[in-house]
């Protein structure tokens, strides 16, 4: 495991406004702490600086601004936001993480898997996790196919990426659900490292509860680092 590079930096995105949560989840908290503090501290773990987008009612927040190296205001979608922190990482980074605040538990481990994968020659890297259940393709009520889901995985964060290639893939203020989907319609290469089970996407206030089982460890996985 390579540690803290200094050109390395993440942007933790935690920008939304939480309509599905009922409130802002990534300051909701979680073991004492916030969403958005776990969230900062993994991505720590590998990167020299931190940038965190929020919304604008939190740039000034005290607590934001000291778990951060620059905190910017996020735009209207996931993509405006990410573009928003990718400005304030400084030129001279070599590799940016994008992680959503929202995975609190992503571990320290995650993060390292994903820049060893860039490093190793990857112009991206992204989590995935096997798919259990078998997936179909629906249209107007009515099954079209059943796919393979041999080929197919569920995505997480955090997300490495060459900085210039990151850089390139927003040109032009494109717009997806994740910046692993931009370097696709680049053509950049994009790795896929073994996903958590514990990485749970906080969308609903019932998911603290699942997040809180498994920091106490009444709840454990394979690929679960708590």
């Amino acid at each position: 495991m390579r540690g803290v590079e200094p050109e390395t930096w993440a942007i933790v995105v935690a920008g939304g406004e939480g309509r599905r949560f009922g409130a802002p989840k990534q300051f909701a908290l979680l073991g004492g702490r916030t969403v958005l503090e776990w969230s900062v501290a993994a991505a720590r773990s590998v990167a020299a600086g931190v940038v965190v987008v929020v919304p604008r009612a939190s740039v000034e927040d005290r607590l934001v601004v000291a778990s951060a190296d620059a905190v910017v205001e996020g735009g209207a979608t996931r993509a405006r936001s990410v573009r928003a922190g990718l400005a304030a990482v400084p030129a001279s980074a070599q590799l940016v993480l994008v992680h959503d605040a929202a995975r609190p538990l992503a571990s320290p481990a995650l993060f390292a898997a994903v820049v060893e994968a860039v490093h190793a020659g990857a112009s991206g890297a992204i989590p995935g996790v096997s798919v259990a259940d078998t997936v179909k393709r629906v249209a107007a009520g009515s099954v079209v196919e059943t796919l393979d889901r041999e080929q197919l995985v569920t995505v997480q964060t955090p997300q490495a990426f060459r900085a210039s290639v990151l850089r390139a893939a927003h040109a032009g203020e494109p717009e997806a659900t994740d910046d692993a989907a931009l370097l696709e319609l680049i053509g950049a290469s994009v790795a896929v490292v073994a996903g958590e089970v514990t990485n749970v996407k906080l969308t609903r206030p019932a998911d603290l509860a699942l997040l809180e089982s498994y920091i106490a460890g009444d709840v454990r996985f394979p690929g679960s680092q708590r």
